[in-house]
């Protein structure tokens, strides 16, 4: 079976860590730099649910409340993880901000997110609360996971989960049902 392609946009607020998370993923290594991204791209096969993807990660330039929402990240997108920092409540507020633009540019009610709560080796200096994180997902009715690009925890776990949250938005994720046929 041929590999499906799947793009996903990284989005968040400047120095959330969005291409930590991304690098994570694709070469396996920390860096610990800080560069303002204009935008990378970058890619990596994976496998999921038995599916061999080739996927393509864009990682974005930081956004503000004050940023119109790119056209190029309503096109051949499939996906989006959404980052903000848990030491950071302006990125959290910022992520809400992305995700009302996000749904108003798309026209779509229900588009394919991962929430991520990045930086959670960094707990001393949490300011978002595990919940909150937890009902912001809940309300969007999306994935929610905190995630350390530094400690490798949770970071392939984000991208595998956008994966599956893109099938089953394409209605490839058998959903288990709770109705007995007799």
């Amino acid at each position: 079976m041929a590999p499906r392609q799947r793009q996903i946009a990284i989005m968040g607020y400047r120095s959330v860590g969005k291409s930590s998370l991304s690098i994570q993923f694709v070469d396996g290594q920390f860096v610990d730099s800080y560069d303002p991204t204009i935008e990378c791209t970058f890619t990596k096969q994976t496998r999921v649910n038995g599916q061999d993807y080739d996927l393509k990660l864009v990682d974005t330039a930081g956004q503000d409340e004050y940023s119109i929402f790119p056209n190029q990240y309503t096109m051949d997108i499939h996906g989006y993880v959404l980052v903000y920092s848990i030491t950071s409540l302006k990125s959290f507020e910022v992520v809400q901000i992305i995700y009302d633009k996000l749904l108003d540019v798309t026209g779509k009610i229900h588009v394919p997110i991962v929430l991520v709560g990045n930086k959670k080796d960094l707990h001393m200096e949490r300011s978002i609360s595990t919940e909150q994180g937890k009902q912001l997902a809940d309300s969007w009715k999306v994935s929610f996971m905190e995630a350390s690009a530094k400690q490798n925890d949770a970071v392939t776990d984000i991208f595998h989960s956008i994966l599956t949250e893109i099938e089953r938005a394409n209605g490839n994720v058998q959903e288990k049902s709770n109705c007995a046929i007799s």
